[in-house]
């Protein structure tokens, strides 16, 4: 699995929207009802098949939300965003870069 990481903690308004328009049906209606709590989100971007591994893995590991980031070539890479606190966010990244270790 190679792919690329990276953390944002507290996303500004912008990012937040910009976010937003890209997590799709079911992650829109989460974050317009307020279901959705999050004071960081990670992003990692890769191959499809190692991003939903990777989507398996952050979210058995941590007390976070997973959700295919829009916008990207379906075909080949996709990102998905990681929502959580930090501390969360922080771990389960870190659980999914252990797990590709160990391939």
């Amino acid at each position: 699995m190679a792919f690329s990481v990276r953390i944002i903690s507290h996303p500004s308004p912008g990012v937040f929207e910009f976010l937003r328009q890209r997590v799709g049906a079911v992650g829109k209606k989460l974050f317009a009802e307020a279901e959705i709590s999050f004071t960081a989100v990670g992003l990692i971007q890769g191959k499809v098949v190692d991003m939903i591994a990777a989507a398996d893995v952050a979210e058995k590991a941590a007390n976070v939300r997973v959700f295919d980031l829009k916008g990207i070539c379906p075909q080949h890479i996709t990102m998905i965003g990681i929502f959580g606190d930090i501390a969360e966010v922080k771990a389960s990244i870190a659980a999914v870069e252990q797990a590709e270790d160990l391939q």
